[in-house]
Formats: structure tokens, sequence, C-alpha cells
């Protein structure tokens, strides 16, 4: 008589059965042909089964409730904070010490920044890594790391953290081992022996940091290879092109989701392939390949979703949710890059229309078993992605308000309240980026108590527009506390020659600790930070996968978004001026607006001779 299989061995079978399809056809078309690609099947069915073998019970648990709650990170109770481990709290041991503010503040989600083991010295904000299967000494152990990560689930937080797929830091040990000859190590880097292949593909490439970084290949004379270097001459692009480069990622991607990881943040995912005559971005098989590695996830720790880093055009983004034949089998998260910087273009310029006209024009209502991270600040710099075709569709022009822009956040525009930084300026093409902090930046340096009040305002306003879009809000550290520029980076080495760092704070936990007080600018920003995330866990119509639609207002300093719930139309308002403006009563009821309830104040709104009045920088949730 046969011995029955275990219900653990069952379980597995029947999610391999469901992800096949998601699988082995994309795996086919890209190393059907590899000479070792038999071989390579049978060793990621027995990765994906050892995965599974020592996944521990309370995740396996984990997997089977998100299972039967597949939308659980679409609610309206997801609220993410995003942080740097030293920044925030010295290290992991001290981030338990500071779990009961992320839960006052309303945090049901934490991304900790790069926290794997980082080459020493330079290492790009802690991307370019050297073992993915180690924690950063200066944070702690794995062993704590664990212990942060069951804690945080005991709390109701799902933690994520990096895994950079793009390329490893040269002192890992497969860069290593290429370095010394080993030829198979070498076949997980794109490696040449002369420079006639890098210079070729070189003709089509963009250059990432063109001031610290130039060109996309780097020569090393002692082993006499020519190197794929994107990012930086110590960050090595691997070779995706070799099946062996996806097993091995993938036992790494099974051994993180078993230290109780909920969200893997996929970095740099638009340069996995390579291919002569292109930018090597955003390659057909780039989304083959991260459909497979989801599928993987979805057979042996179900329980982790995939947040896709790729801060690209609208039209190149939205594949990476998976569409056509990825459609729902992809990312379950990607960045609303230009939800952010159409906030910016329209807080500078006090008008929506092109805010209005991108986010209407380029964006689906609503996506499958996916949605958006949605944020206004995050650790890197801001890149002005306005397009020429969609300023001239608004009637200006696209270099020109790039330009703008830039100056105006940079604050030597005239009038600008704004106080920023430059980053990677480029003379030939007159591109300018932006560092700076979500206060800073929103004009909280300014020295007028008004001024500083009206910062606030705007601070307020987009927490309630990031709350309100559709998607889980990440707000980055300190914002909530409306900590300012940080300009102390200066003086450290090996940050100064890198403006990002001006945004990158310290945690000031005096500040924090006084943010109940109401007597602070600080404490307004906290306190109004988390009135927003309890009134969008208390409005259950916010969840994720319910139709966002942009509304044409006729007002160019208003932005509309109406979320479709099925219990009824939720109709958000913000008023991007530092004027009054009015909204007509009876278009209101045309938008479907009957109980004149603001969800986000929790009150009842008055009309004033059939208008609503909204002031500065106002916010409304029209119920």
């Amino acid at each position: 008589m046969a011995k029955a299989a275990k219900p653990d061995d069952q379980i597995f079978a029947l999610r391999m059965a469901r992800s096949a399809p998601d699988l082995w056809p994309m795996l086919e078309q890209l190393y059907g042909q590899h000479p070792n690609y038999n071989h390579f099947c049978t060793d990621l069915r027995a990765a994906l089964a050892d995965g599974w073998k020592a996944r521990p019970t309370d995740l396996k648990l984990l997997d089977l409730k998100r299972d039967l709650e597949p939308d659980w990170f679409q609610c309206a109770d997801m609220a993410g904070y995003v942080f740097y481990i030293d920044r925030f709290a010295g290290n992991l041991r001290g981030v338990l010490d500071h779990l009961d503010y992320l839960e006052d503040l309303g945090i049901t989600y934490v991304h900790f920044m790069p926290c794997l083991k980082p080459r020493p010295g330079d290492s790009d904000g802690g991307y370019a890594v050297m073992d993915y299967r180690s924690i950063n000494p200066a944070y702690g152990t794995l062993d704590d790391f664990k212990a942060v990560s069951t804690e945080l689930r005991k709390r109701g937080i799902s933690l994520c953290i990096d895994l950079v797929l793009n390329h490893t830091a040269k002192e890992h040990d497969w860069a290593q081992a290429a370095a010394q000859g080993d030829k198979a190590a070498q076949d997980l880097y794109w490696m040449f022996d002369t420079p006639d292949l890098p210079q070729a593909y070189s003709k089509t490439l963009v250059e990432v940091f063109p001031d610290n970084a130039p060109g996309n290949f780097t020569h090393y004379p002692d082993f006499g290879k020519w190197v794929w270097t994107t990012f930086n001459e110590h960050q090595w692009d691997l070779n995706w092109s070799n099946p062996q480069v996806f097993l091995e990622i993938t036992r790494i991607m099974l051994h993180l989701a078993n230290t109780g990881v909920d969200v893997l943040r996929l970095d740099a995912v638009a340069f996995m392939w390579k291919r002569l005559g292109t930018r090597c971005q955003s390659e057909p098989e780039v989304h083959m390949l991260l459909q497979a590695l989801r599928a993987c996830c979805r057979i042996t720790a179900p329980a982790v979703i995939h947040l896709e880093e790729a801060i690209v055009s609208p039209q190149e983004m939205l594949p990476y949710f998976g569409r056509g034949k990825h459609d729902g089998r992809e990312g379950n998260l990607a960045y609303h890059n230009s939800l952010m910087v159409q906030f910016w273009s329209a807080l500078a310029t006090r008008d929506t229309s092109l805010m209005t006209h991108v986010l209407a024009s380029h964006f689906p209502d609503r996506l499958t078993n996916a949605t958006y991270a949605t944020y206004i600040r995050c650790h890197d710099d801001i890149g002005w992605a306005v397009t020429d075709e969609d300023a001239s569709a608004v009637g200006i022009s696209g270099p020109a308000h790039r330009r703008f822009l830039s100056d105006f956040y940079e604050g030597t525009f005239p009038g600008s309240f704004a106080r920023g930084a430059p980053f990677q300026v480029n003379e030939a093409t007159g591109d300018k980026r932006i560092s700076g902090s979500f206060a800073s930046l929103a004009g909280l340096e300014a020295t007028d108590e008004h001024d500083r009040e009206m910062a606030v305002q705007r601070m307020l306003m987009g927490h309630a527009l990031i709350a309100a879009f559709g998607g889980i809000p990440l707000i980055y550290m300190g914002d909530e506390l409306a900590l300012l520029n940080d300009h102390s980076y200066l003086n450290d080495p090996a940050h100064a020659h890198d403006s990002r760092w001006i945004h990158r704070p310290r945690m000031d936990w005096a500040l924090a600790d006084a943010r109940h007080s109401g007597n602070s600018l600080s404490s307004q920003c906290f306190l109004g930070t988390q009135h927003i995330l309890a009134r969008r866990r208390a409005t259950p119509g916010l969840h994720g996968a319910h139709p966002t639609q942009i509304v044409q207002t006729g007002n160019p300093a208003l932005f509309a978004v109406q979320r479709a719930a099925p219990t009824g139309p939720i109709l958000c308002l913000f008023n991007f001026s530092h004027h009054w403006q009015h909204v007509a009563g009876g278009w209101l009821q045309g938008h479907g607006i009957t109980h004149w309830h603001d969800a986000l104040s929790d009150q009842i709104v008055t009309l004033h001779g059939d208008y609503l009045a909204l002031p500065p920088y106002a916010r409304v949730w029209l119920t």
C-alpha cells in the first residue's frame, strides 16, 4: 500500500501546480536553448522544495492566512514607514525600543533601507551587497534581524527589505572567484576579453551617475576583463541570461523569505536584461524574469509579495505590475513615481493641469492583484519625469518646465518657498535633479511664522493625497515630524559627494517625545499625519483594488480624485494654491456626493451659498 503524502508535501504540490503555468513557460523562453537547461530545472525544483521544508511553522500559517486573504496588502489599514536602521534607532535591537512609536503613528508596514551586508567603504547607500545571507554587522546579526521580524509580526507590522537584482558588490564571493579566474563565476557576470563589445553596447546606454561614475564598463588589467558596471565601479552587473544566476538568486530570495520578510523590494530591476543596440532597460525578458521569480515565491513563501523598483516613465512602469500575458502575475507593488513628481510640480505652479493630464492619461483606474506604493519623498533624489509630450498637451514647454522645477526646489527661483540641493547636474542637457527633505522643500525653513504654518499644511495635504489615492502610502522617516535638511553630511567624507544625504537625517527623538504636545509645528505635523492614517483605516472605501478615477474640476488650483467604492464614491479634493477656492454644490452632487460628510475630518461639511469653501492647501475626502 502506497504511503500517504504528508500534508506539508501535499500543500507544496498544490502550490507548485498552481504556479507552474506562471513559472516554466517563462523559463523555457528565457533558457530553453541553454545546454544546462534540464539540469537547471531539476536544481530549481529542489531549491523550491528545500525552501519550503526550511520554512518556519508560523510563516507557513501566515502563508495560509494570506492565501485566504489575497488582498491583505491592498486594505485601507496598510500604511508604511521607510528608514535607515542606523538613522532611526542605531541598530536592530534599537528598533525594538521604538516599535511603540510606529504603532502610535499608525504604521503597519516598515521598510528597512538596505540592511544586508554591504562592501566596506562606499556602498551606494548599502546597495552594493557583498553577502545576501548576512546582515550589515553595523546593525546586528541575522538572529537580531529574526527577533525584530518576529516582534513586528506579532504587532501586525509587515517587513520590507531590499534585494538587489541587477548587481553585486565586487567583494561578493562570486565576484572574488571571478577575479581569480573561475570561469563559472565569471559567467555569473557580464565580462569581456576585449573592449569591442563594451564599446558597441555603450553607443546606446545612458549613464546613471555621470558625475561620480561615468561610463558603464570598467577595465581590470589585473585579470584582463572589461566588466559591466552600470551604477558604480564596485557594483558588477549580473548576467541574467545565465540560468545559474536565476537559481542562485531564487535560493537567496527564499532564504530571506524564511527570516520573516513580508515584502521584497526588488532593486534596479529595469537593468536586468542586456540587448545590444538598446538602452538595456525594461527589455521584455525583464518581465519574464520577474514573473518567474514571483511564481517561485508563490510556491514556497506565498505570504511574501514583491515591490519592483523601477523609476521610469508611466508607459514603462505599468508593465512592472504585469500587463498583457503578465497581467496579475508580476509585481504586487511598484512606486507611483509620477504621482510624486506631479505633486511637487503642482505645488510649485499652484496649477494642477499637468498633474490631472498625466495621471488621467497614462494610468488605468485599477490593477490586477497589485497596487501602488504612493509617496511624497523617499531616500532618493527627485528627477523631473515630465515628458515634452505631456507638457505640450497642457500648453507648456517640457525643457522650460523641468528647469523651472529644478530652480524652484533648489530655492533659486524668485519667490520660491523651497530649500533644496542640486543632484547630478548635467550642464550639457540642463538636467538637474533635486535633493531635500519634505519639510525643507515644502517651505519649513522660512523665517516668517505664517509661511512656516503654510509649509505644514502643504505637508499634510501631501500625506492626505497619498493616503487616499489608492495603494500603500509610504512615509519617509522624519517627514511626520517635519525634519529639516541635514547639512552635516558635508562633513562626512563618505557622504559629502552625494547631496541625497541632506534628506537622510538621523531621527530626532527629542522631537518625537514631544509629538503629542501640539505646541510646535513638528508636533502639529505628527498629529496631523497620525490623524490622516487613522481616518484612512476607518475608511474601507480606500481599499487599493477600488478604482481610482481622476476628475476634471475646471479649476486649475484643485486636484480631484474619486475612489469608486462599492459603498459609494469618495471624492477627494486638494487645493494646491495658497488662496481660498470654491466648489459648486451642484458639481459635487453630480459626482455622487450626497451625505456632505468629510471622511478625513469625520465632520459634516457646510456649504456657503451652495459652494464648498476650501482654504489654502485644504484636503477633504467627501462621501
